[in-house]
């Protein structure tokens, strides 16, 4: 493998790229009891019997929330200086209505304020999936009403911390939040309708545009985006039947969330794919022009290829799994290529507006051998995925960022604390922070490109 500073790919990447690092609050905090945050529903299902593994919870996760001075100053140490990270709704407003929590907010601006003293500059998510167990009580996601408390919600927010950071995500991943919630059960709250799920869907889609237009209200000099999962789709067949599967994919997973936000409007294939559940009763005369008000950039998360095939049986008549080689601890595909095709195509067929990769990596069975954590399995993915950007950077694609997921080992939702994204380690029972392999081939791909960039200002201009 080339040198990452070396990397032919490197120069693809503007001057301003913003190499980065990911987390989500409920995934590392810690301090559940803590600082007056209230239940969310990850508390809930996590504390349930069954649903995680080895009943793994995120009580103390990371314990970032005690540590995070170490941890921003460990960023440092890694070269990183643009960290995506979330905010825990029921740390700021532990019912999810009324006021924020002044001990939050103390929290969150400590945070910040440490992040802005250290040279690290905050992309903040204000939802990533922990949703006040108060209002699941009331109905959840699959009411609207919960959408307009996300929207007074993030007018709150912006209100007090809105002076410490300019680059704001409204929604992580609402495909996760409505079909895997609401849906599968996969993840909290665990309830299993997919009536319900559809409805949460559209509802995550307006709780997006309610918080732009209070974002918007109260701090219009911020930049704000959201943030979607989106995966690549290959029939597994040249067959007709597996061609409408595809279809059908794209529209559960992709564009029930692409479609409204950047082209006004749900597409005929979302409707046909969603409308056996009662999609379309959910949609109000206004709703879409709200979703669809503009924002400043478009967030992709990626993680995979997957292969689709019509099956009739299936709750949406198709059934996917992972394309090969599945090669991570997840089983999920490592096909660098998939990224290009992913980016490349939301900016041919849903936006020009500058893209991030807000979150891309992969989990290995990592494990501390002599003080070191020697993953070159993810060395390789990181290397392999940052060429694919480069690549679609020069098929046109205006990439503005790369933040890999993630910079801690931390609560992996369902699956607890047995799959490991993190550039560094983390021994949960002694909170000892490893920097693996991974972390110190990202630090040289941030120095040789910030190099690379120093020369190429230094060489004048000619004609």
């Amino acid at each position: 493998m080339t040198r990452p500073e070396d990397a032919a790919w490197l120069r693809a990447f503007p001057h301003d790229f913003r190499w980065g690092l990911a987390t989500a609050a409920y995934q590392i905090e810690g301090g559940a009891t803590e600082g007056g945050r209230g239940l969310s529903i990850w508390d809930t299902f996590a504390h349930t019997p069954g649903l995680t593994q080895n009943g793994d919870t995120g009580d103390v996760a990371c314990d970032h929330f005690h540590r995070w001075p170490a941890d921003l100053d460990l960023l440092v140490d890694l070269g990183v200086r643009d960290y995506r990270l979330g905010l825990s709704w029921t740390r700021l407003q532990p019912a999810g209505t009324g006021p924020l929590n002044p001990d939050g907010v103390a929290f969150y601006r400590a945070l910040l304020g440490g992040m802005r003293d250290r040279g690290i500059r905050p992309l903040v998510t204000l939802y990533h999936w922990d949703l006040p167990q108060t209002l699941e009580d009331a109905g959840g996601w699959p009411i609207r009403a919960t959408a307009e408390h996300f929207g007074s919600y993030a007018g709150l927010v912006l209100e007090a911390l809105g002076d410490l950071a300019d680059d704001w995500i409204t929604l992580n991943e609402p495909w996760c939040s409505s079909f895997l919630g609401y849906g599968s059960g996969a993840h909290a709250p665990g309830r299993k309708d997919y009536r319900d799920a559809v409805a949460a869907a559209h509802h995550l889609n307006l709780a997006h545009g309610l918080a732009l237009r209070e974002i918007r209200r109260v701090r219009p000099e911020v930049r704000v985006g959201t943030t979607n999962l989106v995966l690549d789709i290959v029939p597994a067949t040249d067959s007709p039947a597996d061609a409408v599967a595809a279809v059908r994919l794209d529209a559960f997973h992709n564009r029930v969330f692409l479609d409204p936000v950047y082209l006004g409007a749900y597409s005929p294939a979302v409707f046909e794919t969603l409308g056996r559940y009662g999609f379309e009763q959910h949609i109000r005369e206004g709703d879409l022009e709200v979703i669809s008000a503009p924002t400043d950039f478009a967030g992709v998360n990626h993680y995979q290829r997957v292969t689709v095939r019509a099956d009739p049986t299936a709750p949406f008549g198709f059934a996917d799994t992972p394309a090969e080689p599945a090669t991570t601890s997840f089983g999920w595909s490592v096909i660098p290529d998939s990224l290009r095709s992913v980016l490349t195509r939301v900016s041919r067929d849903f936006t020009t507006l500058p893209l991030y990769v807000t979150e891309s990596g992969a989990s290995y069975d990592d494990e501390v051998v002599d003080g070191a954590v020697h993953d070159a399995e993810r060395v390789a993915y990181l290397d392999g995925y940052f060429a694919a950007a480069a690549a679609a950077i020069d098929e046109g694609v205006d990439l503005r960022g790369y933040y890999v997921w993630s910079f801690l080992d931390n609560f992996e939702w369902a699956e607890g604390y047995g799959k490991r994204f993190g550039l560094v380690h983390v021994d949960y029972a002694t909170q000892v922070r490893t920097p693996k392999d991974s972390a110190r081939y990202y630090r040289d791909v941030i120095s040789g490109f910030r190099a690379s960039r120093h020369q190429d200002a230094a060489i004048p201009a000619t004609t």
